[in-house]
């Protein structure tokens, strides 16, 4: 007998959802076992307010957690696949940190040189200075004492990482998708699950006009990033998968300012948060902060009234359980939400200053200029800041491919296979443990984005063109 077809329907056109279904596509390629279709509700794709969707993204191994030092290692060497090219730079990792301990045995140090990367510590700021290649105002590297309770002030270059062009590679994913046969759709925003006897079989979407549509399947995989736990209210999620903004900043140089920092490395200073990439090829200097960031806690469950008339492929199904009263769970802000005037762009005016004054420390001279554009990055945050990968509690047809912590996209080219490993029942179990949905969570284990609580955003406090003004 022929194996019937199994569809797989992923919702969410981003670092899990693409990944997911091109390592799908390429494991059944040419059996005609697995058909894969990927919404978005987006109509432009990739969208340009998703997390994956941006200038550039950190590519690097430094994690106290050997399991992330091992697999970015993994996803280092993926990058410099041909598949890949031109989406990798491989400028190295300028890391600042502070250490209760000796630099030498730093965990995440530790971690990269187990591992074969190329790191070196940086004993004094004469030699950060030299491996940065400006002068900077940061403080130089306090050498380790185990007879003083202050923690040292530690410097590395790893040399074995650097950034990724993230909106270009989700370019080059989102054509490998469709050339390995997946059908990915935009304008269909989801608008929840839809079950029979207990068991997802479907979702429904919004494609506008005041119309939902029903998409059904053997496999649905949400993978909405930000937008998990608003777009799916009935699942409870919002624990698990926690929307935050992270505020971005960009500044334009000249051809001839750009070639003076176009072979810098990434700096990433792990005790502010603070980080900033070289020029990109359009000259552009983007810096952030690897902190908390913002929620922004909404009742509305989407941004559509409820449609008028329900349009489907299939049969009509009812949605159980019924959605629960609203509530607000936070929900992104986006240039695509709040177009009018670039409103959805903005940043909180405290953070802009904030972050030009980090600058200040780092590249003296590009402080003194004014930002070319801000935006809120949105997250989706997991309390331990381990992935949320698997099936949902109870219903074995619905899996869960989101909350990447703000360090999933480095893992790109390899991220996917993880979740196929999930939805076919291959994943180890310790990993699959690790990612559970219904794991016993213990916060704070990657505290690298805890210096300081997560804030509700205020929109009142959102910067002005004048505030992008040095």
């Amino acid at each position: 007998t022929t194996t019937p077809t199994k569809h797989i329907l992923i919702l969410g056109a981003g670092t899990f959802g693409l990944s997911t279904a091109l390592h799908l596509l390429q494991r059944h390629a040419g059996t005609g076992k697995v058909r894969v279709t990927v919404l978005d509700r987006a109509a432009e794709l990739p969208a340009r307010d998703a997390a994956s969707v941006d200038l550039n993204k950190v590519v690097r191994s430094c994690y106290t957690d050997k399991f992330y030092t091992r697999l970015a290692r993994e996803a280092i060497a993926a990058w410099k696949a041909p598949e890949w090219a031109g989406c990798y730079h491989e400028s190295g990792i300028l890391l600042l940190k502070n250490t209760t301990t000796s630099p030498d045995v730093d965990p995440a140090y530790a971690n990269d040189r187990a591992l074969g990367a190329r790191t070196s510590l940086l004993p004094d700021a004469a030699a950060v200075r030299a491996a940065l290649g400006v002068e900077g105002a940061f403080p130089a590297p306090v050498p380790f004492d185990p007879t003083t309770p202050t923690p040292a002030y530690t410097a590395s270059l790893n040399h074995d990482g650097g950034w990724a062009e993230a909106a270009r590679a989700m370019r080059v994913l989102l054509a490998r998708v469709r050339a390995a046969g997946g059908r990915v759709l935009g304008g269909r925003e989801a608008r929840g699950v839809v079950r029979r006897a207990g068991r997802c079989v479907g979702v429904r979407v919004w494609v506008g006009a005041g119309h939902e549509e029903v998409y059904e399947a053997d496999v649905v995989v949400l993978a909405v990033g930000a937008w998990t736990a608003s777009a799916f209210r009935e699942l409870g999620l919002d624990a698990r998968c926690l929307a935050t903004g992270q505020s971005v900043a960009t500044i334009q140089l000249t051809p001839d300012e750009a070639a003076l920092y176009r072979d810098c490395p990434v700096f990433l200073n792990f005790e502010t948060g603070f980080y900033v990439f070289p020029p990109n090829e359009d000259n552009i200097v983007k810096f952030a902060l690897h902190a908390a960031g913002h929620t922004h806690p909404t009742a509305t469950p989407c941004s559509h009234p409820p449609p008028t008339t329900t349009v489907a492929p299939t049969p009509p199904v009812p949605c159980i359980p019924p959605a629960p009263p609203p509530r607000g769970i936070s929900t992104p802000r986006t240039v695509l939400s709040h177009p009018d005037g670039g409103d959805g762009l903005r940043i909180p005016r405290s953070v802009a200053r904030e972050l030009r004054e980090h600058l200040r420390d780092v590249y003296p001279r590009l402080a003194e200029k004014p930002f070319l554009g801000t935006r809120l990055c949105w997250y989706t945050d997991s309390p331990d800041s381990d992935w949320v990968i698997g099936a949902y509690p109870g219903d074995p047809s619905l899996f869960l491919a989101t909350s990447g912590s703000g360090h999933a996209f480095k893992f790109l080219p390899i991220i996917g296979s993880i979740v196929a490993d999930a939805i076919e029942g291959k994943l180890d179990p310790a990993i699959a443990k690790k990612f559970a949905v219904d794991r016993a969570i213990a916060p704070g284990v990657l505290a690298e984005r805890n210096t300081r609580p997560i804030r509700e955003l205020d929109l009142a406090e959102l910067c002005l063109p004048e505030d992008l003004l040095p």
